[in-house]
């Protein structure tokens, strides 16, 4: 536990405004309210930059404000952790757009949604990549991107024909060449706003390129981050814990802090590409824990759970929702071999 000014913010956003409408947000959607106070609280630039108007945080405060986020109302917190992969490719970039949206992108005067989860399909290439007009023409189907109608911009990926990775934004709405389905029915979080992109000729100038590097260069420095247990997953299940009696929660919550604690420590590794096989040996513990925690709050709320307004039964679903967010081949292989040997 920390004591930084954001983690503060993040408290008190939670306990004021986040848990006590959870129920409400997750059968009606995450309403653009939610998004303006996290924008106002400084939250959206946790990592970002001092020099453009971010808090440039240790991981450990954005590991506990994704925690307490999460745990409040999941839906929220997915919404507005998409954010953070813009603001740090656009850090990390020497392209234009860096000047253009690192600034308002930092300071959460805009709200960024992310595109670029279909790369890890590949060698299949959902989104295709090609020169055109002095830019950049996309077409193929973004499988999943949340936050359809609350966030600002978006960071879109693809692949080129020369095997390359490149990253732009857009703006994040109906466009020429950009169409999203309706909202997507999902057992949990639906109320974030789900959809699936259809892309048929969207164009892009080349001043909109945060990122265009060779694909296995991409691939290499992406591969060690779904290894890592999700802070949202500590979150979600200590707000379980917190609906049982401590006699049920105490060796739980010692587990749980266990769990928490190494891989955490693995987070902090100065080598991110070490380790990988107990990160992932971490993250399945994580949601042993965390399945663990939300089936002992349906259990102890009985046939009160299965109502929707239950938060035990929310918290239930999201934790479904957990196992399989960020999941990629090699992580599902392995959390599936822990299963098959239990």
């Amino acid at each position: 536990m920390t004591s930084h000014v954001l983690v503060t913010r993040a408290r008190r956003l939670a306990d004021d405004l986040l848990a006590p409408h959870a129920e409400q947000v997750d059968q009606e959607g995450v309403p653009a309210s939610h998004i303006e106070a996290i924008k106002q609280s400084g939250l959206l630039g946790v990592s970002a930059p001092v020099a453009y108007g971010g808090s440039a945080a240790p991981g450990a405060v954005a590991r506990e404000t994704a925690e307490i986020l999460a745990g409040a109302c999941c839906s929220t917190w997915f919404v507005q952790t998409q954010h953070h992969t813009p603001v740090m490719t656009v850090a990390k970039s020497e392209l234009p757009v860096r000047e253009r949206l690192l600034g308002p992108l930092s300071r959460g005067e805009l709200m960024s949604g992310v595109a670029y989860a279909h790369l890890r399909a590949y060698p299949r290439i959902p989104v295709r990549v090609s020169r055109e007009r002095g830019g950049w023409r996309f077409d193929g189907t973004v499988p999943w991107y949340t936050g359809w109608g609350l966030n600002d911009v978006m960071l879109l990926a693809g692949v080129t024909d020369a095997d390359e990775a490149l990253f732009a934004f857009t703006e994040a709405r109906e466009q020429p060449g950009l169409r999203p389905s309706t909202p997507m029915r999902l057992a949990a979080l639906t109320a974030s706003r789900t959809v699936s992109l259809e892309l048929d000729g969207l164009w892009l100038p080349e001043e909109a390129v945060a990122l265009h590097v060779p694909y296995a260069q991409w691939a290499e420095a992406d591969r060690p981050k779904p290894t890592n247990a999700s802070p949202a997953v500590f979150g979600v299940a200590a707000a379980a814990l917190a609906l049982l009696d401590e006699n049920t929660a105490a060796p739980l919550r010692t587990r749980l802090d266990e769990v928490r604690e190494q891989a955490y420590a693995l987070a902090e590794h100065p080598v991110p590409h070490e380790h990988l096989a107990e990160r992932l040996a971490l993250r399945t513990q994580a949601y042993e824990v965390l399945m663990t925690a939300t089936t002992a709050a349906v259990v102890a709320g009985g046939g009160r759970s299965l109502s929707l307004t239950s938060r035990a039964q929310r918290l239930a679903r999201e934790a479904l929702f957990l196992l399989v967010q960020g999941q990629t081949a090699e992580s599902r292989a392995a959390h599936l071999k822990v299963l098959a040997d239990a």
